[in-house]
């Protein structure tokens, strides 16, 4: 059976991008597009791996990784976060707050699938 990926992105063609080419590579890809919906999304689907964007509108990624780190059910569960935060110290403020992997926007293609497959 296919490891399930969540994707958390308010940007349409990165989540379309994204969603494609975790499914290029076998994996059952489900797209959220308002990070309000993510927790319960992420409760109903039980991904293997959730991939989030941190700049999100509504809620920022930090409040949800929080959140899903907070939750029983969720808690075991790999995020990697997607960000053009790309700094330093960005990256350490990702990971304290609870991120098991960082990506910085432009992704390289291939530097996502490596990370993803590394965390499954």
């Amino acid at each position: 059976m296919a490891k399930k990926v969540l994707v958390v992105e308010d940007n349409e063609l990165n989540l379309k991008l994204f969603c494609d080419l975790l499914r290029a590579h076998e994996y059952a890809a489900e797209g959220v597009r308002d990070g309000r919906d993510a927790v319960s999304r992420a409760r109903a689907f039980m991904p293997d791996l959730i991939v989030m964007d941190i700049q999100l509108p509504h809620v920022t990624g930090f409040e949800l990784i929080e959140q899903m780190k907070a939750d029983p059910a969720l808690q075991a569960i790999p995020i990697m976060a997607v960000t053009a935060y790309a700094g330093r110290e960005d990256e350490e403020r990702i990971r304290a707050a609870g991120a098991d992997a960082y990506v910085s926007k432009p992704i390289s293609l291939a530097r996502f699938v490596d990370a993803v497959a590394g965390l499954l």
